[in-house]
């Protein structure tokens, strides 16, 4: 896409926050007014009919102003919009919040969700998943000819074990072996890295021919895979009603009932975008039922190996500078609160992946 004036841009920019706050089209009149260019209205105009052509704007009726686009969004996010600094006011209310709640919270994700609408007046949404664990030690213990216990020892410190009942005999130094033989080859894996072409291999090595190594690795897989539990929610639904971009009850619905569904929430960014906050704007997002949407993410650490995601869900005309300033906001203070931390002296707002304004 070339690049624009910086008239347009601020052009833009009034029709943007003009549009945020009142959810009305923004006329030529008003940015004559506003943007402090010191030229005519018809210059003005024109600007509009190329921020049209570029695809920034469009114009809902013939005798209207102009709206922003998604992809008017997109430039005004990533270069345009300026820093928000929460008030005094609005950090000692999540602060408070945060204090109040904090030990409620016991990291379930439907409190966090709640945490989050509350403090936006946005219906929000909250997932976690724990960090791929691996195997710390194996222990195999030799009970008797026909018996022995697996016993394994996580990164995160916790410890599961399996009492194995065999339908043959099996000598107390293949125990062994197989403990040695587990440990100095399968320690420090992820579920992934335990693949068949190494059980067999293994199982060539010591010369197994009757499937021991293959349950003690079946029991790892199932330890593993049990580790990574997920959670996602979503919160304050009836939140969309009060926004007159959903005053109709179908489309207010038809985005409730997809964000309901736990699956289609994991198909959002979840934990894999690198920024503080991410911004998915309109048809950024995978989803048709996101398409007339934006999403707003922050992440948090939510302690014992748990990376958690906390968002807002509502119209492409959001107050995308405020909501990611308090999103991050409260991602930092429930980092804080949910590792151990002191709760009542939370930093600014988190480092925003986004351009001062110009």
């Amino acid at each position: 896409m070339a690049a624009i004036s910086e008239r347009k841009k601020r052009i833009l920019a009034v029709v943007v926050d003009e549009y945020i706050t009142n959810a009305e089209p923004v006329g030529s009149k008003y940015i004559a007014e506003k943007a402090g260019l010191n030229v005519s209205s018809a210059t003005i105009r024109n600007e509009l009919a190329e921020l049209t052509n570029l695809g920034y704007l469009e114009q809902p009726h013939t005798s209207a102003g102009r709206v922003p686009t998604a992809q008017g969004y997109r430039l005004y996010v990533n270069e345009l919009m300026e820093r928000t600094k929460l008030s005094m006011e609005e950090t000692e209310e999540i602060n408070r919040s945060l204090n109040l709640k904090v030990q409620q919270l016991d990291k379930m994700m439907s409190d966090v969700g709640k945490l989050a609408a509350d403090l936006t007046n946005y219906p929000a949404l909250a997932m976690a998943t724990y960090t791929p664990d691996t195997i710390k030690r194996f222990d195999l213990l030799y009970v008797d000819a026909n018996t022995f216990i697996i016993v394994v020892l996580l990164g995160s410190s916790k410890v599961q074990n399996k009492l194995v009942h065999l339908p043959f005999s099996v000598e107390q130094a293949m125990v062994q072996k197989l403990s040695t033989v587990f440990n100095a080859n399968f320690t420090g894996l992820t579920e992934e890295q335990i693949t068949p072409l190494l059980i067999s291999s293994t199982e060539r090595a010591v010369g197994d021919t009757m499937g021991l190594v293959s349950a003690v690795a079946g029991f790892a897989l199932e330890v593993l895979a049990s580790s990574k539990n997920s959670q996602a929610v979503f919160s304050g639904e009836s939140k969309l009603l009060q926004l007159p971009e959903f005053r109709d009850p179908d489309k207010a619905h038809h985005l409730m009932n997809y964000l309901s569904d736990a699956e289609h929430l994991a198909n959002l960014p979840g934990l894999d975008f690198g920024d503080d906050v991410k911004v998915l704007i309109g048809p950024e997002n995978i989803a048709d039922e996101l398409r007339d949407s934006s999403v707003i993410l922050a992440k948090y650490d939510a302690g014992d190996g748990m990376q958690g995601v906390i968002g807002v869900v509502g119209p492409t005309r959001m107050d995308y500078s405020k909501l990611a300033a308090k999103l991050s906001y409260i991602a930092d203070g429930l980092s804080k609160a949910l590792a151990g931390g002191k709760t009542d002296a939370f930093p600014g707002f988190g480092k925003l992946m986004i351009k001062d304004k110009n």
